[in-house]
C-alpha cells in the first residue's frame, strides 16, 4: 500500500502539472487493468482538477469524471495517462450524463464520495469544503 494520502481534486505531481503547462485532452487513458478511453475534458484549477473520459467502445457512449487525485502519473512524450482505479470501479462510478456538467455540486459531491470510498475514506453528508474566498482568505492570486 502507497503512503499516498488522497487529495480528491489535486493532481499527486500538482507542480509538474502545472509546470508542463499543456492540456490533457485526447491523451489515452490506462487503468492497472487495461484501457479505458481518452480524455474528453480536464481541468487543472487548484483545489478542482479532473480529467473526463470518454470510455469509447469500451462502456458504449458513457463520459466518467476522474478526481485528479486517481491519476497515478502522466506520460507526457507517449500522452497517456495512468490511473491507480480499476476497470470496475470505472465503470461503477456515477455517470457524467448528456447535459450534465462536472462543475455541478450535487454531481461533484457524489463523485468525491464515490471515489473516497474506493480509497477507504467514509463520506461525510453535508460537510462542504469551502474555498479560500468563502473562509475569509485575503490571498489573492498572482501574489
Amino acid at each position: 500500500m502507497s503512503d499516498y494520502a488522497w487529495e480528491p481534486w489535486t493532481f499527486r505531481d500538482n507542480e509538474a502539472v502545472i509546470a508542463e503547462g499543456r492540456a490533457l485532452s485526447g491523451f489515452k487513458v490506462h487503468a492497472p487493468d487495461g484501457d479505458i478511453g481518452k480524455v474528453d475534458e480536464a481541468s487543472m484549477e487548484v483545489g478542482a482538477s479532473q480529467i473526463v473520459v470518454d470510455t469509447g467502445p469500451w462502456i458504449f457512449g458513457r463520459r466518467v469524471l476522474l478526481p485528479a487525485g486517481c491519476i497515478e502519473r502522466i506520460d507526457w512524450t507517449e500522452e497517456e495517462v495512468y490511473v491507480d482505479r480499476t476497470k470496475d470501479q470505472i465503470k461503477d462510478s456515477p455517470e457524467l450524463g448528456e447535459g450534465s456538467t462536472w462543475a455541478d455540486p450535487t454531481y461533484r459531491d457524489s463523485v468525491g464520495s464515490y471515489w473516497g470510498g474506493t480509497y477507504g475514506f467514509e463520506p461525510r453528508p453535508g460537510r462542504r469544503r469551502r474555498s479560500r474566498r468563502a473562509r475569509g482568505s485575503t490571498c489573492r492570486r498572482g501574489r
